[in-house]
Order: structure tokens, then C-alpha cells, then sequence
């Protein structure tokens, strides 16, 4: 699966996590200490679904949650169900 949301782009991010000691100043304490960073990443929440396309056609794609959730995609309608027949 591409780490990459095929709609608006969206992929991983990295960032640092920070771990401290201590007790903060404010609180009474000496101050927070840095012990280490490290490197981590921010992932997007990617899901495979099954979409549309503008064209009518039916497809599988890649998409971030926020994608499916803003509406910037159409899920794919399964069956329909016919009326009922008045009596």
C-alpha cells in the first residue's frame, strides 16, 4: 500500500518526541530536563476503498480518512434496492 492519499497527496510527516524529566519550575521544581529526541513519524490514516470516479467507473483507491469524511470522494453504491409494488 502507497503511504500516500491519492486524492489530496497527503503522506508521512516526521517530526521529533521529546523525552523530559523533572518537575517544572512553576510547580515548585528545579525545571524540565531534556533526556532525548528521537525521530518519529506522523502517518495519515489511509484507508482502500472502493470509490467513482467523476467518470462513473468503479474503483479502488487509497485515501485518507479525511478525504472520505470531507466528501471529496463518492463511496461506491453496492446494489439498490428496488420500490416496493403499491397493493
Amino acid at each position: 500500500m502507497p503511504g500516500k492519499c491519492e486524492v489530496c497527496g497527503r503522506s508521512t510527516k516526521f517530526g521529533n518526541s521529546i523525552a523530559r524529566r523533572g518537575k517544572a519550575k512553576y510547580l515548585g521544581g528545579v525545571g524540565r530536563k531534556v533526556t532525548g529526541i528521537t525521530r518519529r513519524h506522523f502517518r495519515p490514516n489511509l484507508q482502500k476503498i472502493r470509490v467513482t470516479l467523476p467518470d462513473g467507473t468503479p474503483a479502488r483507491i487509497t485515501v485518507c480518512v479525511k478525504c472520505i469524511v470531507g466528501g471529496r470522494v463518492t463511496k461506491r453504491v453496492k446494489r439498490t434496492i428496488p420500490p416496493k409494488a403499491a397493493k
